[in-house]
């Protein structure tokens, strides 16, 4: 009898030990993804660039050989199924990072996944979510654990203004420009909206009322005629893609002549040819290298898109190239948490705050450096500003400025 018990713990305890090498074989991870809803004109290639890049890093060794196990959930764009798909995975998958989405979802789960020591990288660059003490005299709250790739949406939209500024100047114009902010209510198009208005007037513009468009594509002339009768010479548009098409199509039949401005979202490629001339001279933030760019970089790039696309011919888009930038400073961020001992969520977080001008192995001239630290999550303060111009069936790229954005102490997690 009491050698069967003996037997029967062994078996136990060797059945756990398999376990537990096994879990230490594998890095859990969740992927938020937008592939429907509102924000899905972005949210399918910044998708597809995350889920190529995964299926890349595990076929050429993992992290040290760990492969990263992931799980993929279409959540719409709707917030309450986002924290509801949170807690599942925290019960089953047990993710140590999340590749997440929307601003909503993103902010809700601040508190989560600090107290659940989760890194979570975000296609929310909310200024909101930049300050991992909460000691900032503007922060919403401390979010030790949020990182993302780019620049804030404030810092973004506060470098749009300077260049305004500039081009103001540069044409010869004299008294105060006017500058308004466009968007719908939503916490996505609100999140640089107090902060990027600060900035404005501190520049010099006179800052108009607010104006609200719907993040759905839809016919937006008395929106365009508001805005014609403001006299706003520079427009700020929060909203996506998607939504900004519908916005010039209306505002170019009313004869509107504002300079318009969008952030990291709100413009690309598709919009390019969906607009036509009335995108013509949109100014917009870029966050990467474009497909067409010849940098180092794009030799990886190229074959990490052919994780879905085999016959490698598939133009990507923009935001396929940031979900790719963000995805793989993940796995440098697992590669120093390994040398410390465990691929846990703090040692991720620990990972991230010790990169300094840090470009991804593989996509140099693609990615743009990042710095994090555990005081300052504002992992760049460079925007670059394009403008577009449509050519009847092709449309041209031009990169207009890059503006340095001071990063100021009182700005943390605004």
């Amino acid at each position: 009898m009491r050698k069967s018990i003996i037997l029967g713990s062994l078996l136990v305890a060797s059945l756990a030990f398999a376990g537990s090498a096994l879990a230490a074989d594998t890095i859990p991870v969740g992927h938020l993804a937008a592939y429907t809803g509102p924000t899905s004109g972005v949210g399918i290639p910044f998708g597809n660039g995350i889920d190529d890049a995964l299926a890349y890093i595990n076929k050429h060794g993992g992290i040290n050989g760990k492969q990263i196990k992931y799980k993929t959930v279409d959540y719409s764009y709707n917030a309450p199924r986002a924290v509801a798909t949170y807690k599942k995975w925290m019960s089953s998958l047990k993710p140590v990072a999340i590749q997440g989405w929307g601003t909503a979802d993103t902010e809700a789960l601040v508190k989560f996944i600090a107290k659940d020591k989760v890194a979570y990288i975000s296609a929310s660059y909310s200024g909101h979510l930049t300050d991992p003490t909460g000691k900032g005299p503007k922060s919403k709250s401390a979010a030790p654990y949020n990182f993302f790739y780019g620049p804030s949406y404030s810092d973004a939209c506060r470098g749009l203004v300077q260049w305004a500024a500039d081009d103001w100047k540069a044409k010869g114009k004299s008294g105060k420009p006017k500058f308004i902010h466009m968007g719908d209510n939503h916490p996505y198009p609100n999140a640089p909206k107090a902060a990027c208005a600060a900035y404005a007037k501190e520049l010099g513009f006179e800052v108009l009322p607010s104006i609200v468009y719907s993040l759905k594509p839809a016919d937006a002339k008395a929106q365009c005629l508001s805005l014609k009768d403001s006299g706003a010479n520079y427009a700020y548009l929060a909203n996506t893609s998607s939504s900004n098409i519908s916005l010039l199509k209306s505002c170019s039949t009313v004869g509107v002549k504002t300079q318009f401005l969008t952030n990291i979202w709100g413009w690309d490629e598709n919009s390019i040819k969906a607009t036509g001339a009335a995108g013509d001279g949109i100014a917009w933030v870029v966050g990467a290298a474009t497909w067409k760019d010849d940098a180092p970089g794009m030799k990886t790039l190229r074959e990490v898109s052919k994780m879905s696309d085999p016959s490698g011919k598939k133009s990507r888009m923009l935001h396929y190239i940031r979900g790719v930038c963000g995805t793989f400073l993940m796995k440098e961020a697992m590669l120093k948490a390994d040398a410390m001992g465990a691929i846990t969520g703090e040692n991720i977080k620990k990972g991230f705050e010790s990169m300094r001008n840090f470009v991804p192995a593989g996509l140099e001239g693609v990615c743009s450096p990042s710095t994090w630290t555990a005081e300052d999550h504002r992992g760049m303060n460079l925007v670059n500003v394009y403008t577009s111009k449509y050519n009847g069936g092709d449309f041209k790229m031009t990169k207009l400025a890059t503006v340095e954005v001071p990063r100021r102490p009182e700005w943390l997690g605004w």
